[in-house]
């Protein structure tokens, strides 16, 4: 058998040896063909070009009088009967070549004839449509060399890239059936050697490396087997074990964001990539719930955007309240569900955590704004009060005294005294009800709905609210200050607008915050100044502290728009209420 295989591989070699040989012999034949059909065709050429300037030299002659005259139609005659030109009748040569060189001839013989006669003066007449003939036949003989030339060429590059592709084969031939087989076994060996006893030899040949290759496989499989057997039960055990660290470690990770001084969506973010991070789950989302909001909705990974049949959820609860819902999507071999259990208290923690921050923060702001509307009402409220009862007393005393001149000129001032009071007097229990504007349970979207609620009861005009803003990624004063000047708007609609509908609407894009309060009541002429309208003061003040920008707008009869945007920089430094 091992001998009908050299045999077999000895007849390959042999016979890609001969085609190479073949391959040699006709690339190199047919360039000597091609070069020795080309040793004339630079003469040619060349002759070919000297005989435009003979024809110009002769028509210089006729206009000269030269004596050379006669010789140079001779010379002209040889060069276009030279060997060189001769050559070109040859069988080889394209018969279109052949035909320009008769014609050219025919041409010289009928210009000859011109040149000789007493009219010789015609001939530099059409010596220029001769010479262009000329021009034609001598780019027709370089293309005709180039063409050569390039098969040249390209013969000599299909041979060489022949009998390189059959030089190839051999040694690929060589490899694959001798050098390969016994590389595979000595790599086989090394491999056993290494305690590495998945091999799998090519058996797909029968020759002897085919034989002998199979008995290695057999030999292989029998020692795998046995060490493995004893490997599998260290593995399990090793695997349980780094399972387990590696639980401890991630939930390590995630009860650490619980410690964050203020625990933020980040915080959130962070524990959801945690949980993604488990072997078994491809992606989780968590959707925190606020009432009157918008719900947060912050996602780990792809394929958990939204909820399908293949993800699972569990609530966030603690003390009886539904606080949010986690999602996720697992394998089949997912995590341990008391693993689960624990990432959900985790977050449910953190969400309450959130809550119990932000509500601490809000009632530290309310208690400072308490304060300040107390001593407000307690110094500035009682004093403006005690001034308008004493003009009050003094408006009647003025009443009961007989009038004088001055005593009229005092009545109008009098009178723009007690306008000022009670203008004053109002505005202050206007900021003082603002002061003690509060944000319940620390859910802006619940104020909002409160206080939407609280006004609508001061007005026929129907309210619609539109809120998709969320507290967790509004900070206390931001809250403060969009409810605070949503309530002016709302207000100023119901007091002067004589508004049928009022509509509120907060939303958000990935950079800014926006907010609007339109109304469809009477309007305002947008480009008369309102100089030293309080309210509207108190809006614009408010935007600046938020870093933003308010606009309002009113067409008489047509309504009033009030908007601000501003945007969302986590670290932006909002002026404190």
């Amino acid at each position: 058998m091992l001998k009908n295989v050299k045999k077999s591989v000895t007849t390959t070699v042999a016979k890609a040896m001969v085609c190479i040989l073949l391959l040699s012999v006709t690339t190199t034949g047919f360039a000597i063909f091609t070069l020795a059909s080309s040793l004339n065709d630079a003469e040619a050429v060349n002759v070919a070009g000297s005989m435009r300037m003979q024809s110009y030299r002769l028509a210089h002659d006729i206009q000269s009088h030269s004596s050379d005259f006669s010789n140079h139609i001779v010379q002209f005659e040889r060069s276009i009967y030279s060997d060189s030109m001769k050559a070109l009748q040859n069988w080889e040569v394209p018969k279109d070549i052949t035909h320009d060189y008769y014609q050219l001839i025919m041409r010289w013989h009928e210009l000859k004839m011109v040149l000789k006669s007493d009219s010789r003066q015609d001939y530099l007449l059409l010596v220029a449509g001769f010479v262009n003939q000329i021009d034609s036949f001598v780019f027709k003989l370089q293309d005709y060399s180039e063409k050569k030339l390039i098969s040249l060429a390209w013969v000599g590059g299909l041979g060489l890239g022949g009998v390189l592709l059959i030089s190839i084969f051999i040694v690929h031939y060589s490899r694959k059936h001798i050098v390969k087989p016994l590389n595979a076994l000595v790599s086989a060996s090394e491999r056993i050697q290494s305690r590495s006893f998945d091999i799998s030899l090519d058996i797909s040949s029968d020759n002897e490396m085919g034989i002998l290759s199979k008995a290695f496989n057999d030999m292989a499989r029998d020692l795998g087997n046995l060490y493995r057997g004893l490997e599998k039960a260290v593995d399990e055990k090793t695997q349980k074990l780094q399972h387990a660290n590696d639980s401890l470690r991630v939930l390590y990770q995630s009860s650490q964001e619980l410690t964050a001084s203020r625990i933020t969506p980040e915080n959130f973010s962070a524990i959801l990539k945690h949980i993604a991070s488990l072997e078994g789950i491809s992606s989780a989302r968590l959707e925190i719930n606020e009432p009157g909001e918008r719900p947060i909705l912050l996602t780990e990974g792809s394929g958990c955007q939204t909820c399908t049949d293949l993800c699972q959820s569990k609530s966030l609860t603690l003390d009886g309240v539904e606080l949010g819902t986690l999602y996720w999507k697992a394998s089949r071999q997912g995590p341990d569900q008391a693993l689960l259990d624990n990432f959900v208290q985790i977050l449910s923690r953190a969400v309450y955590y959130n809550q119990a921050q932000r509500q601490a923060e809000q009632l530290l702001v309310m208690e400072e704004r308490t304060t300040i509307a107390r001593e407000l009402h307690d110094s500035l409220a009682q004093a403006l009060s005690y001034l308008k009862i004493q003009v009050s007393i003094l408006k009647r005393q003025v009443k009961k005294v007989p009038l004088s001149a001055e005593l009229e000129q005092a009545t109008p001032v009098l009178a723009e005294l007690d306008t000022g009071l009670s203008a004053a007097y109002t505005q202050l229990r206007e900021l003082l009800t603002t002061f003690r504007l509060s944000i319940k349970e620390g859910s802006f979207g619940s104020a909002l709905q409160m206080m939407t609620e609280q006004l609508s009861e001061q007005t026929n005009a129907v309210i619609t609210l539109t809120n998709e803003l969320s507290s967790i990624e509004l900070d206390t004063n931001q809250q403060v200050h969009l409810l605070q000047l949503i309530r002016e708007a709302t207000i100023n609609a119901i007091k002067h607008a004589n508004a049928k509908t009022i509509t509120i609407e907060c939303n958000e894009s990935d950079t800014h915050i926006k907010v609007a309060v339109h109304d469809d009541g009477i309007g305002f002429d947008s480009t008369t100044a309102r100089a030293n309208h309080y309210g509207l003061t108190i809006m614009q003040e408010r935007a600046a502290r938020l870093n933003g920008e308010l606009t309002i707008t009113g067409v008489p009869n047509q309504g009033c728009a009030v908007h601000l945007e501003y945007p969302k920089l986590k670290d932006s430094n909002i002026d404190r209420v």
